[in-house]
C-alpha cells in the first residue's frame, strides 16, 4: 500500500506540471495581455498610454517575453524562493492575496463537502430501502429540483427569503461589525450563520447529484446474493444493510472525491459573486478577466494539486472499502 501511494505521489508530479503549463499558456491565449486590459481602463477615464509607455511598461512586467520563458522563471522563483509572483490587479504579491482568501475559501469548501455527503448518503441509502415510498418520491423530486435550479437564481431565492422572514438578507460571511473585528465566539457565530446559504446553494447540485447515485447503487446491490444469504442465515436486516449493500454501494461515491473536492473549490464563483462571498470565485473571475496571469495560474495551480490530492485519496479509500482492491495494491 505504502509502495503504492509513494508511486501515485511520483506519477503526479509530472501530471502537476503538464497542467500547470497547460494552464499557464491557454491564460494568455486571448487577445491582448494585462498592459491592454489596463490601458483600455485607463482610456475609459481618460488618460490614454502611448504605444511606448505600454511597451516599457511591458518589459518592466517581463510579458514581452516568450510564453515558455515566463513559465520557468514563474515555476523556479515557486520552488527557488516560494514566490508565486506578482499581482498586476492587485499591485501586491500573489501569496499575499492567497494567504487572505485561502483561509475562508477552504472553510467554505470543506463545511460545503461535509454537507455533501452527511445529507446524501443517509437519504440515498433511505430512498433504495423505501423504494416507491412517499419519503422516496420526496426526495427524488427534491434531487431534480436541486439538479435543474441554477445556483446564481437559488442564492437570489435564499436571500429574499432570509430578507423577508429575519431581516437580513446574509449577504457575505459576516455582518459589517464583524467584517475587521478579532476573532470571538460571537464573530465565529456571525460567520456560521452567514454560511448558511452558500453552504446550501453550492452543496444542493452536487448533493442532490450524490442522492442519485447512491440511490441506484444501493439498488442493485439489495437483492444480490450475498445479501440474500445473509439473510437466510437469520441476521438483521441493519446488520445485513451496511455490511454489504451499503458498503458496496459507497465505492462510486468515493471515487467522486477526487473531482468534488476541486469542483467544490472552484464551482462557488457565480455563487460567491450574487452572495459577495470574500473567497477565491471572485478574486480568480477578476485576474482572467485582468490576464492577471500569475494570480490566475497561481488559483488554477492549486486546483490541480487538489485534484491530484483528491484522487489519491480516493484510491485510498476505495481500498479500505474493498478487499479486491486491497489485493491489487499489494501486488502492485
Amino acid at each position: 500500500m505504502l509502495q503504492y501511494i509513494i508511486k501515485r505521489l511520483l506519477l503526479a508530479i509530472p501530471v502537476v506540471f503538464v497542467i500547470s503549463f497547460i494552464v499557464f499558456y491557454i491564460i494568455q491565449l486571448p487577445p491582448g495581455d494585462y498592459v491592454s486590459s489596463y490601458s483600455a481602463k485607463m482610456s475609459a477615464s481618460g488618460d490614454i498610454l502611448t504605444q511606448a509607455e505600454m511597451d516599457e511598461m511591458r518589459t518592466t512586467l517581463g510579458l514581452d517575453r516568450p510564453v515558455y520563458e515566463q513559465y520557468y522563471i514563474w515555476m523556479k522563483k515557486i520552488f527557488v524562493h516560494g514566490d508565486l509572483g506578482f499581482s498586476f490587479n492587485y499591485n501586491k504579491p500573489v501569496l499575499d492575496i492567497v494567504k487572505q482568501y485561502m483561509g475562508l475559501t477552504l472553510v467554505v469548501s470543506l463545511v460545503t463537502m461535509v454537507f455533501h455527503y452527511i445529507v446524501a448518503i443517509p437519504i440515498g441509502i433511505y430512498t433504495a430501502v423505501k423504494q416507491y415510498s412517499a419519503g422516496d418520491y420526496f426526495f427524488s423530486g427534491v434531487s431534480f429540483i436541486g439538479m435543474a435550479t441554477p445556483n446564481f437564481l437559488l442564492a437570489i431565492i435564499l436571500m429574499f427569503l432570509s430578507y423577508k422572514l429575519f431581516g437580513d438578507p446574509l449577504l457575505g460571511l459576516f455582518s459589517p461589525e464583524y467584517v475587521n473585528a478579532p476573532w470571538s465566539m460571537a464573530k465565529l457565530t456571525d460567520l456560521a450563520q452567514h454560511m448558511v446559504i452558500p453552504v446550501i446553494v453550492i452543496g444542493l447540485a452536487g448533493t442532490a447529484d450524490l442522492i442519485r447515485i447512491m440511490r441506484g447503487q444501493m439498488l442493485d446491490e439489495l437483492n444480490k446474493p450475498n445479501v440474500v444469504t445473509a439473510r437466510a442465515k437469520g441476521l438483521s436486516e441493519m446488520r445485513i444493510l451496511f455490511k454489504y449493500p451499503t458498503r458496496a454501494a459507497l465505492n462510486p461515491i468515493v471515487s467522486t472525491f477526487g473531482w468534488s473536492l476541486s469542483s467544490i473549490f472552484t464551482g462557488s464563483t457565480i455563487t460567491a459573486i450574487v452572495l459577495n462571498l470574500p473567497i477565491q470565485g471572485p478574486i480568480m473571475h477578476n485576474a482572467l478577466l485582468g490576464q492577471d496571469m500569475y494570480l490566475a495560474g497561481s488559483w488554477l495551480l492549486f486546483m490541480a494539486l487538489l485534484t491530484v490530492l483528491g484522487t489519491l485519496i480516493s484510491d485510498i479509500l476505495l481500498a479500505w472499502l474493498d478487499p479486491k482492491i486491497r489485493t491489487e495494491f499489494r501486488g502492485s
